[in-house]
């Protein structure tokens, strides 16, 4: 069995359930409450037609999943990809409820999808598709509700368009009802950089508690998206040597280090990090094991398995994606000596600039770069330290302190609603 067969028969859902049960043990949730938390508490499917160029008509899947409401409205993004799954966008919405919880911005979980490859769609059967897909989950969404974001292959235009197709709907402009949006249609300065730069927050946090200079560190990154490349270039400001990078065709490796700049160019021309001048050309799974002192998987979901993470040589693992490492891997991690910055602190980054976007809507109000990005360093540093602190405290790995912090969060707004009627 390949990797990428394994990594196909985990159970995003699956995993993101054990995780929360793992916490829920710790902390000594009762039962009842263990059975609300679990599970979401709203799943919508829809299938919707779309008019293609040629003029046939194609229908598509997708999906909004809610999973806690208790401390705000719904917050996550929209994936467009063709292995997106129900139990996929579940999983996401779960980790979407600790990830606000962690960093204590005033968000449930929410999370949705298209099961659709977007690269195979000319840009008006993707507006055709996004205008649709708003219009069918409209039922749930709202600026008070949930509030949809960008994800994997989805855009600040194709938030435009969200925007406008509820607006339209409503008769008035409802700038709040999407985050990550153009700038000129109230989107948030620094919202681009914001996942990646709350990342590399982290990661200095990290380094200085472990004694690790950055100016001297290797550092490897996996998905070289809007996350990974972002991450990438701000090491390079920190100093780090980036030795590897990968995106969906392959990685490329140099262990004497890879101009950044120069490799973002080359993707841009090339529409692959592959065949990269003076390096050489590796897999996806092998950019995860090359001799690093910091990793970055910035990719999809279930990377670091049993299988492999035996063979990552990093000190530190910094979690730009959602779900990229198994429970199992997280075991060999702790046995290791690794540290890990979980997703749901690590990546929190972009929700929390979101969750500033959508207060400058309902403000009508627009902050700069410079106050967006203090109150985002303020916001992670503290989150990571409180963190730390539980995982020293409690002698455990920063997952399961990031866990235990989020899910007594939430567990206890739930306790003071009470359950309804």
């Amino acid at each position: 069995m390949t990797s990428e067969q394994a990594v196909a028969r985990i159970d995003p859902w699956a995993v993101a359930q054990q995780q929360f049960d793992l916490a829920a043990e710790r902390l000594n949730l009762e039962q009842g409450m263990r059975r609300v938390l679990r599970e979401p508490r709203r799943e919508l499917t829809v299938h919707f037609p779309v008019k293609m160029d040629d003029g046939s008509v194609k229908v598509f899947t997708g999906f909004r999943v809610q999973h806690n409401l208790g401390r705000g409205p719904a917050k996550g993004g929209i994936r467009y990809h063709q292995d997106v799954s129900i139990e996929e966008v579940k999983a996401l919405a779960m980790w979407m409820t600790w990830k606000c919880a962690v960093v204590g911005i005033p968000y449930g979980g929410g999370k949705g999808g298209v099961i659709v490859d977007p690269k195979q769609l000319s840009k008006k059967e993707l507006e055709g598709l996004s205008r649709r897909f708003f219009t069918e989950i409209e039922v749930l969404v709202g600026p008070e509700r949930d509030i949809p974001a960008p994800d994997v292959n989805t855009t600040p235009q194709i938030m435009a368009w969200f925007m406008d197709t509820y607006s339209m709907h409503q008769g008035y402009t409802v700038p709040g009802v999407v985050t990550g949006k153009p700038i000129s249609l109230g989107g948030s300065e620094g919202r681009n950089e914001a996942t990646a730069r709350g990342t590399v927050f982290c990661i200095v946090e990290a380094a200085r508690h472990l004694g690790i200079e950055l100016n001297k560190a290797k550092v490897a990154v996996q998905g070289f998206g809007n996350a990974g490349a972002i991450a990438a270039q701000l090491m390079v400001e920190e100093k780090a040597t980036i030795v590897a990078v990968s995106d969906s065709t392959g990685g490329i490796h140099n262990p004497n280090g890879l101009e950044i700049n120069k490799v973002i160019a080359w993707k841009q021309e090339h529409g692959t990090v592959q065949g990269f001048p003076g390096a050489k050309d590796v897999t996806n799974a092998q950019v995860l094991e090359v001799e690093c002192d910091i990793l970055i998987p910035a990719a999809l979901e279930n990377q670091i398995t049993a299988a492999n993470a035996g063979n990552v040589k990093a000190r530190l693992v910094a979690e730009a994606a959602n779900g990229p490492t198994t429970p199992e891997a997280d075991e060999i991690f702790w046995k290791k000596s690794i540290f890990m910055i979980p997703d749901i602190l690590c990546n929190a980054g972009g929700v929390t600039v979101s969750y500033f976007e959508w207060v400058q809507d309902l403000n009508r109000d627009h902050w700069s770069e410079k106050v967006v990005n203090e109150k985002l360093k303020e916001i992670m540093v503290r989150s990571f330290q409180e963190t730390l602190t539980i995982a020293r405290r409690e002698q455990c790995y920063m997952r399961t302190a990031a866990y235990l912090l989020a899910v007594q969060r939430v567990a206890d707004a739930t306790q003071l609603r009470g359950l309804y009627p």
